[in-house]
């Protein structure tokens, strides 16, 4: 689980280190809190509940801003032949225009679109109603469309 953290930890953040030192901040306190989680429900949601927690306390706390790192993506791009290079800036081309999105969109994006949850569970990791989270998501993908120009 900790990749999926760390993908919505960069969502959150914009910086590897900062979303690194939010996962590990984050399961310290899932650790300590371990008594409160309920048998029976989802232990990813609660733990993506327990980090976006703790990331707004720090805002509250530091007004922190960390820019994005560029690096953080190249991970995830094929390297091979023209294919390969073509992907790369597919890639691209949509990394940037997540990053155009407003922050709202970003996280249910990931949260639903990257690491499968219910609009369910976005709803209660985001602390919004379920409409809300359909219509950012709705938003978003519109958003995305016209930003990479495939609408």
């Amino acid at each position: 689980m900790l990749p999926r953290l760390r993908r919505y930890g960069l969502v959150l953040c914009k910086s590897s280190a900062a979303a690194d030192d939010l996962v590990q901040s984050a399961c310290l306190k899932a650790l300590a809190s371990a008594e409160k989680w309920t048998l029976g429900t989802r232990f990813d949601a609660w733990a993506f509940r327990i980090m976006r927690n703790h990331w707004i306390d720090q805002i509250r706390k530091n007004a922190w801003e960390v820019p994005l790192d560029p690096e953080t993506s190249e991970g995830a791009m094929v390297e091979d032949g023209e294919r390969g290079i073509m992907a790369r800036f597919e890639l691209e081309d949509v990394r940037q225009a997540i990053e155009k999105l407003s922050h709202e969109q970003q996280e249910v994006l990931l949260l639903i679109c990257g690491d499968e949850m219910s609009y369910r569970e976005a709803s209660e990791i985001l602390d919004v109603p379920i409409g809300t989270v359909m219509s950012r998501l709705a938003r978003a993908r519109q958003q995305l469309l016209k930003l990479t120009g495939t609408d």
